[in-house]
């Protein structure tokens, strides 16, 4: 029987949420990129167990890690009082991420990553919630959707070579 642990996640953490979201970046849009060193620049700026250690570090970010087994396969990360362009309310959090393994999606950690963020959330007073996803990621858009967030606008990002159509969706906490 799988033995699944979610937590908040500490400094000692960082390694291994480095190598997941590493992975899971990869594993869901590295297929976009035509060039393969841009993800590897991005991989590099954005999951370095440094940059993770920092971000564990900082008040404004709360995040949660999940083990099956006792093996690292998903994490979470909430950035607080984080505003958008979409929502009026000064009163916003921010879902940043939510990546799993591909292995372990079935087993709903996704899903229980969500509602330990959005409990956290609901207790520290934040009226609504954000999130950015890949306006190609039909996936995650149906995933959020079924868990009541709306579409609120789109927006555009660029990583390397690459420009990415992004979908911003929120909900009321």
């Amino acid at each position: 029987m799988n033995n699944i642990e979610i937590r908040i996640a500490n400094t000692e953490d960082a390694q291994f949420i480095a190598l997941l979201g590493r992975v899971t970046f990869t594993e869901t849009f590295g297929h976009l990129f035509r060039d393969k060193k841009d993800v590897l620049k991005y991989c590099d700026a954005t999951f370095s167990v440094e940059k993770i250690a920092n971000g564990i570090g900082k008040q404004n970010n709360v995040f949660w890690i999940a083990f099956v087994d006792r093996l690292p396969v998903g994490y979470a990360k909430l950035k607080l009082n984080s505003k958008s362009e979409f929502i009026e309310s000064k009163n916003t959090c921010q879902l940043q991420k939510i990546y799993v393994l591909k292995d372990f999606l079935s087993m709903k950690i996704g899903f229980e990553l969500q509602n330990l963020l959005l409990k956290k959330a609901k207790e520290m007073k934040f009226e609504k919630i954000w999130l950015s996803v890949l306006h190609s990621n039909e996936r995650a858009i149906r995933f959020y959707q079924k868990n009541g967030f709306e579409k609120l606008g789109n927006h555009e990002f660029q990583i390397g070579k690459e420009n990415f159509e992004f979908i911003a969706m929120g909900k009321e906490i």
